[in-house]
Protein backbone atom coordinates (compact mmCIF):
# COMPACT_ATOMS: atom_id res chain seq x y z
CA UNK A 1 0.00 0.00 0.00
CA UNK A 2 1.35 3.64 -0.98
CA UNK A 3 -0.49 5.54 2.50
CA UNK A 4 3.03 6.18 3.78
CA UNK A 5 3.73 8.08 0.68
CA UNK A 6 0.79 9.87 -0.16
CA UNK A 7 -1.47 9.87 3.06
CA UNK A 8 1.56 10.60 5.37
CA UNK A 9 -0.48 11.06 7.97
CA UNK A 10 -3.10 8.99 7.74
CA UNK A 11 -3.61 5.69 10.39
CA UNK A 12 -5.15 2.91 8.33
CA UNK A 13 -7.36 0.32 9.84
CA UNK A 14 -9.40 -2.57 9.10
CA UNK A 15 -12.93 -1.77 10.48
CA UNK A 16 -15.40 -4.73 10.73
CA UNK A 17 -19.03 -3.69 10.14
CA UNK A 18 -20.17 -7.72 11.04
CA UNK A 19 -21.23 -10.48 8.71
CA UNK A 20 -16.95 -11.16 8.34
CA UNK A 21 -17.04 -7.85 6.53
CA UNK A 22 -13.42 -5.62 7.12
CA UNK A 23 -13.45 -2.20 5.32
CA UNK A 24 -10.15 -1.02 4.59
CA UNK A 25 -10.01 2.73 6.12
CA UNK A 26 -7.79 5.96 6.11
CA UNK A 27 -8.13 8.53 9.23
CA UNK A 28 -6.86 11.60 9.12
CA UNK A 29 -7.43 15.27 10.52
CA UNK A 30 -9.28 15.95 13.33
CA UNK A 31 -12.19 17.95 14.24
CA UNK A 32 -16.25 17.25 14.61
CA UNK A 33 -16.94 17.61 10.83
CA UNK A 34 -16.00 14.75 8.66
CA UNK A 35 -15.83 13.71 5.17
CA UNK A 36 -15.76 10.17 3.72
CA UNK A 37 -14.59 9.80 0.42
CA UNK A 38 -15.57 6.59 -1.53
CA UNK A 39 -14.04 5.75 -5.07
CA UNK A 40 -14.61 4.34 -8.42
CA UNK A 41 -14.08 1.70 -10.74
CA UNK A 42 -11.63 -0.19 -10.88
CA UNK A 43 -9.65 1.67 -8.56
CA UNK A 44 -9.52 2.12 -4.56
CA UNK A 45 -8.63 4.48 -1.61
CA UNK A 46 -5.35 6.28 -3.88
CA UNK A 47 -8.59 8.01 -6.13
CA UNK A 48 -8.01 10.72 -3.52
CA UNK A 49 -4.64 11.42 -3.13
CA UNK A 50 -4.53 15.16 -4.57
CA UNK A 51 -7.43 15.63 -2.76
CA UNK A 52 -8.16 13.82 0.65
CA UNK A 53 -4.59 15.39 2.60
CA UNK A 54 -5.41 18.91 1.83
CA UNK A 55 -8.50 18.76 3.61
CA UNK A 56 -6.91 17.35 6.94
CA UNK A 57 -6.78 21.02 8.63
CA UNK A 58 -10.04 21.50 8.82
CA UNK A 59 -12.00 18.22 9.07
CA UNK A 60 -11.86 14.91 9.70
CA UNK A 61 -11.40 12.82 6.48
CA UNK A 62 -12.25 9.40 6.22
CA UNK A 63 -11.55 7.30 3.13
CA UNK A 64 -12.58 3.69 2.56
CA UNK A 65 -12.85 1.02 -0.19
CA UNK A 66 -15.74 -0.35 -1.30
CA UNK A 67 -16.84 -3.70 -0.43
CA UNK A 68 -15.01 -5.75 -3.17
CA UNK A 69 -12.17 -3.45 -4.26
CA UNK A 70 -8.57 -2.34 -2.51
CA UNK A 71 -8.14 -4.28 0.33
CA UNK A 72 -11.45 -4.72 2.01
CA UNK A 73 -13.38 -7.56 2.34
CA UNK A 74 -14.54 -9.19 -0.89
CA UNK A 75 -17.39 -11.75 0.13
CA UNK A 76 -19.00 -14.54 -2.21
CA UNK A 77 -21.84 -12.66 -4.31
CA UNK A 78 -25.01 -14.58 -3.12
CA UNK A 79 -27.95 -15.64 -5.94
CA UNK A 80 -29.67 -12.48 -5.82
CA UNK A 81 -26.61 -10.23 -5.56
CA UNK A 82 -27.69 -8.04 -2.50
CA UNK A 83 -24.58 -8.27 -0.51
CA UNK A 84 -23.32 -5.92 -3.19
CA UNK A 85 -26.62 -3.57 -3.31
CA UNK A 86 -25.77 -0.15 -2.81
CA UNK A 87 -27.97 -0.23 -0.32
CA UNK A 88 -25.48 -2.89 1.60
CA UNK A 89 -22.69 -0.80 0.98
CA UNK A 90 -24.16 2.74 2.47
CA UNK A 91 -24.46 0.78 5.38
CA UNK A 92 -21.05 -0.60 5.02
CA UNK A 93 -20.08 3.76 5.35
CA UNK A 94 -22.77 4.10 8.13
CA UNK A 95 -21.07 1.51 10.37
CA UNK A 96 -17.94 2.61 9.82
CA UNK A 97 -18.76 6.31 10.41
CA UNK A 98 -20.36 4.94 13.85
CA UNK A 99 -17.58 3.03 14.85
CA UNK A 100 -15.21 6.20 14.69
CA UNK A 101 -17.97 8.09 16.39
CA UNK A 102 -19.71 10.04 13.64
CA UNK A 103 -23.32 10.28 12.99
CA UNK A 104 -23.41 12.90 10.43
CA UNK A 105 -20.98 13.50 7.94
CA UNK A 106 -20.31 14.98 4.34
CA UNK A 107 -19.93 12.51 1.26
CA UNK A 108 -17.90 13.04 -1.49
CA UNK A 109 -18.11 9.98 -4.29
CA UNK A 110 -16.71 9.04 -8.16
CA UNK A 111 -18.32 6.65 -10.10
CA UNK A 112 -19.42 3.47 -8.03
CA UNK A 113 -18.67 5.97 -4.73
CA UNK A 114 -21.28 8.36 -6.00
CA UNK A 115 -23.27 5.46 -6.41
CA UNK A 116 -23.19 4.45 -3.31
CA UNK A 117 -23.27 8.18 -1.99
CA UNK A 118 -26.87 8.47 -3.75
CA UNK A 119 -28.45 5.57 -2.37
CA UNK A 120 -27.45 6.17 0.98
CA UNK A 121 -28.82 9.78 1.11
CA UNK A 122 -32.31 7.53 -0.40
CA UNK A 123 -31.96 5.91 2.76
CA UNK A 124 -30.65 7.44 5.61
CA UNK A 125 -30.84 11.46 4.67
CA UNK A 126 -30.73 12.46 8.08
CA UNK A 127 -26.92 11.25 7.81
CA UNK A 128 -25.79 13.59 5.52
CA UNK A 129 -24.92 17.23 5.97
CA UNK A 130 -24.17 17.45 2.04
CA UNK A 131 -23.29 15.38 -0.91
CA UNK A 132 -20.03 15.28 -3.82
CA UNK A 133 -21.29 13.57 -6.69
CA UNK A 134 -18.66 13.25 -9.11
CA UNK A 135 -19.24 12.05 -13.27
CA UNK A 136 -22.57 10.22 -12.68
CA UNK A 137 -26.52 9.95 -13.18
CA UNK A 138 -28.89 7.64 -11.47
CA UNK A 139 -27.88 4.14 -12.52
CA UNK A 140 -32.00 3.79 -14.15
CA UNK A 141 -31.15 7.05 -16.07
CA UNK A 142 -27.74 5.65 -17.83
CA UNK A 143 -28.78 2.47 -18.68
CA UNK A 144 -32.36 3.64 -19.83
CA UNK A 145 -30.86 5.90 -21.85
CA UNK A 146 -27.89 3.52 -23.64
CA UNK A 147 -27.04 4.16 -27.04
CA UNK A 148 -23.88 3.14 -28.88
CA UNK A 149 -21.51 5.88 -27.90
CA UNK A 150 -22.23 4.69 -24.10
CA UNK A 151 -21.91 1.30 -25.18
CA UNK A 152 -18.59 1.83 -26.33
CA UNK A 153 -17.06 3.39 -23.25
CA UNK A 154 -18.77 1.87 -21.03
CA UNK A 155 -18.47 -1.20 -22.51
CA UNK A 156 -17.73 -2.95 -18.61
CA UNK A 157 -20.99 -2.32 -17.56
CA UNK A 158 -22.66 -4.74 -19.91
CA UNK A 159 -19.74 -7.28 -19.53
CA UNK A 160 -19.82 -7.67 -15.54
CA UNK A 161 -23.52 -8.40 -15.75
CA UNK A 162 -23.00 -11.58 -17.24
CA UNK A 163 -23.69 -14.74 -15.24
CA UNK A 164 -21.99 -18.26 -14.53
CA UNK A 165 -18.53 -16.90 -13.92
CA UNK A 166 -17.46 -14.74 -17.50
CA UNK A 167 -16.00 -11.85 -16.66
CA UNK A 168 -13.91 -13.63 -13.86
CA UNK A 169 -12.87 -16.35 -16.24
CA UNK A 170 -11.45 -13.61 -18.94
CA UNK A 171 -10.22 -10.74 -16.57
CA UNK A 172 -8.56 -13.49 -14.52
CA UNK A 173 -4.61 -12.63 -15.55
CA UNK A 174 -5.35 -9.41 -17.20
CA UNK A 175 -4.98 -7.13 -14.33
CA UNK A 176 -2.19 -5.31 -16.49
CA UNK A 177 -3.54 -4.74 -19.33
CA UNK A 178 -7.15 -4.01 -18.65
CA UNK A 179 -5.86 -1.36 -16.20
CA UNK A 180 -4.01 0.40 -18.79
CA UNK A 181 -6.90 -0.19 -21.14
CA UNK A 182 -9.40 1.26 -19.06
CA UNK A 183 -7.34 4.07 -18.43
CA UNK A 184 -6.69 5.31 -21.65
CA UNK A 185 -9.98 4.79 -22.57
CA UNK A 186 -11.85 6.74 -20.28
CA UNK A 187 -9.62 9.86 -19.47
CA UNK A 188 -8.26 12.95 -21.45
CA UNK A 189 -4.53 12.60 -22.69
CA UNK A 190 -3.94 15.90 -21.28
CA UNK A 191 -4.13 14.41 -17.92
CA UNK A 192 -2.32 11.15 -18.36
CA UNK A 193 0.66 12.12 -16.01
CA UNK A 194 -1.54 12.40 -13.14
CA UNK A 195 -1.35 9.12 -13.12
CA UNK A 196 2.14 7.67 -12.15
CA UNK A 197 3.45 4.17 -12.74
CA UNK A 198 3.49 3.01 -8.74
CA UNK A 199 -0.21 4.36 -8.37
CA UNK A 200 -0.94 2.26 -11.55
CA UNK A 201 0.66 -0.75 -10.12
CA UNK A 202 -1.21 -0.30 -6.65
CA UNK A 203 -4.30 -0.40 -8.85
CA UNK A 204 -2.93 -3.02 -10.59
CA UNK A 205 -2.18 -5.61 -7.78
CA UNK A 206 -5.78 -4.91 -6.32
CA UNK A 207 -7.21 -6.02 -9.49
CA UNK A 208 -4.76 -9.28 -9.52
CA UNK A 209 -6.88 -10.89 -7.02
CA UNK A 210 -9.67 -13.13 -9.02
CA UNK A 211 -12.18 -12.02 -5.69
CA UNK A 212 -11.49 -8.49 -6.42
CA UNK A 213 -12.79 -9.05 -10.51
CA UNK A 214 -15.70 -11.22 -8.81
CA UNK A 215 -16.72 -8.34 -6.02
CA UNK A 216 -16.51 -5.76 -9.00
CA UNK A 217 -18.47 -7.98 -11.06
CA UNK A 218 -21.15 -8.41 -8.19
CA UNK A 219 -21.18 -4.68 -7.64
CA UNK A 220 -22.49 -4.50 -11.18
CA UNK A 221 -24.79 -7.42 -11.67
CA UNK A 222 -26.44 -5.62 -8.27
CA UNK A 223 -26.61 -2.25 -10.31
CA UNK A 224 -28.63 -3.90 -13.19
CA UNK A 225 -30.88 -6.05 -10.84
CA UNK A 226 -31.49 -5.71 -7.03
CA UNK A 227 -30.25 -1.85 -7.18
CA UNK A 228 -32.64 -0.87 -10.11
CA UNK A 229 -35.54 -2.15 -8.27
CA UNK A 230 -34.69 0.95 -5.56
CA UNK A 231 -33.71 3.00 -7.68
CA UNK A 232 -37.36 2.94 -9.95
CA UNK A 233 -39.10 2.75 -5.97
CA UNK A 234 -37.80 6.27 -5.28
CA UNK A 235 -38.17 8.25 -9.36
CA UNK A 236 -40.35 10.49 -7.22
CA UNK A 237 -38.46 10.83 -4.25
CA UNK A 238 -36.84 14.37 -4.09
CA UNK A 239 -33.30 14.60 -2.57
CA UNK A 240 -33.40 17.16 0.12
CA UNK A 241 -29.36 16.85 1.00
CA UNK A 242 -27.38 19.63 -1.09
CA UNK A 243 -25.50 17.90 -3.68
CA UNK A 244 -22.44 19.48 -5.86
CA UNK A 245 -22.24 17.44 -9.07
CA UNK A 246 -19.01 17.63 -11.22
CA UNK A 247 -18.46 16.01 -14.14
CA UNK A 248 -15.75 15.63 -17.23
CA UNK A 249 -16.64 17.94 -19.91
CA UNK A 250 -14.70 15.62 -22.09
CA UNK A 251 -16.30 12.54 -20.83
CA UNK A 252 -19.43 9.91 -22.04
CA UNK A 253 -21.50 11.15 -19.04
CA UNK A 254 -21.16 15.15 -19.56
CA UNK A 255 -21.27 14.22 -23.70
CA UNK A 256 -24.18 12.09 -23.61
CA UNK A 257 -26.43 13.93 -20.40
CA UNK A 258 -27.19 17.09 -19.52
CA UNK A 259 -25.93 16.21 -16.30
CA UNK A 260 -26.94 19.69 -13.50
CA UNK A 261 -30.48 19.34 -15.76
CA UNK A 262 -30.63 15.95 -15.06
CA UNK A 263 -30.04 16.13 -11.08
CA UNK A 264 -31.77 18.89 -10.43
CA UNK A 265 -35.04 16.98 -11.50
CA UNK A 266 -33.79 14.50 -8.78
CA UNK A 267 -32.89 17.36 -5.70
CA UNK A 268 -34.55 20.50 -4.79
CA UNK A 269 -30.41 21.80 -4.35
CA UNK A 270 -28.31 21.09 -6.90
CA UNK A 271 -25.08 22.78 -8.02
CA UNK A 272 -21.94 21.86 -10.64
CA UNK A 273 -20.56 22.43 -13.62
CA UNK A 274 -18.42 20.15 -16.12
CA UNK A 275 -14.91 20.05 -16.06
CA UNK A 276 -12.56 21.52 -19.22
CA UNK A 277 -9.73 19.20 -20.46
CA UNK A 278 -11.36 16.43 -17.96
CA UNK A 279 -12.70 12.89 -18.66
CA UNK A 280 -13.85 10.69 -16.60
CA UNK A 281 -11.58 10.17 -13.55
CA UNK A 282 -12.20 13.57 -12.32
CA UNK A 283 -10.51 13.88 -8.68
CA UNK A 284 -7.49 12.27 -10.54
CA UNK A 285 -7.47 14.23 -13.43
CA UNK A 286 -8.54 18.09 -12.33
CA UNK A 287 -7.97 17.39 -8.53
CA UNK A 288 -6.79 21.70 -8.03
CA UNK A 289 -10.55 22.26 -9.72
CA UNK A 290 -12.05 19.58 -7.95
CA UNK A 291 -10.59 20.64 -4.76
CA UNK A 292 -11.19 24.47 -4.79
CA UNK A 293 -14.82 23.62 -5.76
CA UNK A 294 -15.02 21.43 -2.97
CA UNK A 295 -13.58 23.26 -0.09
CA UNK A 296 -15.91 26.10 -1.26
CA UNK A 297 -19.24 23.72 -1.11
CA UNK A 298 -17.93 22.13 2.11
CA UNK A 299 -17.39 24.93 4.34
CA UNK A 300 -20.98 26.98 3.05
CA UNK A 301 -22.98 23.48 4.49
CA UNK A 302 -20.76 22.74 7.40
CA UNK A 303 -22.45 22.57 10.72
CA UNK A 304 -22.36 25.89 12.08
CA UNK A 305 -21.14 24.93 16.25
Amino acid sequence: MLIEKYFPKFVNKLIDVGENIKINTLIGGHGKEAVVFLHGHPENYLTWRFIAPKLTSKYSVIITDLRGYGYSTKPQGLPDHSNYSKRVMADDVIKVMAKLGFTKFHLVGHDRGARVCHRLIMDHPEKAISCTLMDILPTYDMYHDTNQEFATKYWHWFFYIQNNGLPEKLLNGNADFFIRFNLQLKINPKTKNNFSEDVLQEYIKCFSDPMTIHGVSEDYRASATIDMKYDIADRTKIIKTPLLVLWGANGVVGNLWNVLANWKKRAENVTGFGIKECGHLVPEEQPEIVLETLSTFLEKYKTKN
